[in-house]
């Protein structure tokens, strides 16, 4: 079930991107398909991280006037890199995804720009301010919208305690030093 609604997130994430960059210029400098991509690399499953971000980036080169493929290359580099992150690095917690969020938004930016400038195609706006605005835009609103997700998706909400900030796991070992008991 939690992959028919974070497909069903990804789509309302590319028609939010193809939709509110015609209502404020401000909204387009978030990367809502991002966003989710990152969200469903952090739920551990790489092969559906990498699924997650092949078909963000390909919808959205194709509502896009930019290079076909680049967002979906970059996309899936991010999803890749993202899911072997989280494979060896505990980041169940907010505030550990929000400097993921904020790499992979830097990422995916220079790879896509990368892209554009290998292929001499020239893209639009400045590089700089472009990526200054949209690392802060999608670390701001990704923030909210992991907040979001992490409510929604949680099944039983009244008897699971959900925390923002998380405690991290710890292990229980044995105490090598035995006090009191001979045997």
């Amino acid at each position: 079930m939690e992959h028919v609604k974070i497909t069903t997130a990804l789509i309302v994430a590319v028609l939010l991107q193809w939709t509110l960059r015609n209502v404020a210029e401000p909204l387009a400098f978030i990367d809502f398909p991002l966003i989710i991509v990152v969200y469903a690399a952090l739920q551990g499953s790489s092969i559906r991280a990498l699924f997650y971000g092949t078909a963000a980036g390909i919808a959205t080169d194709a509502l896009s006037y930019g290079l076909l493929g680049a967002n979906g290359f970059s996309k899936t580099l991010v999803a890749f890199v993202v899911a072997e992150i989280v494979r060896r690095v505990y980041v169940d917690n907010l505030l550990l995804r929000i400097p993921v969020i904020a790499g992979a938004c830097l990422l995916d930016d220079l790879v896509y720009y990368g892209m554009h400038r290998l292929l001499g195609q020239e893209p639009t706006g400045e590089f700089v301010t472009t990526l200054a605005y949209t690392v802060i835009g999608t670390t701001i609103a990704g923030t909210i919208i992991y907040l979001l997700l992490d409510s929604f998706f949680a099944e039983n909400v009244k008897n699971r305690r959900r925390e923002v900030f998380t405690a991290r796991r710890q292990t229980r070992r044995r105490n090598p030093i035995r006090l009191g008991n001979r045997r």
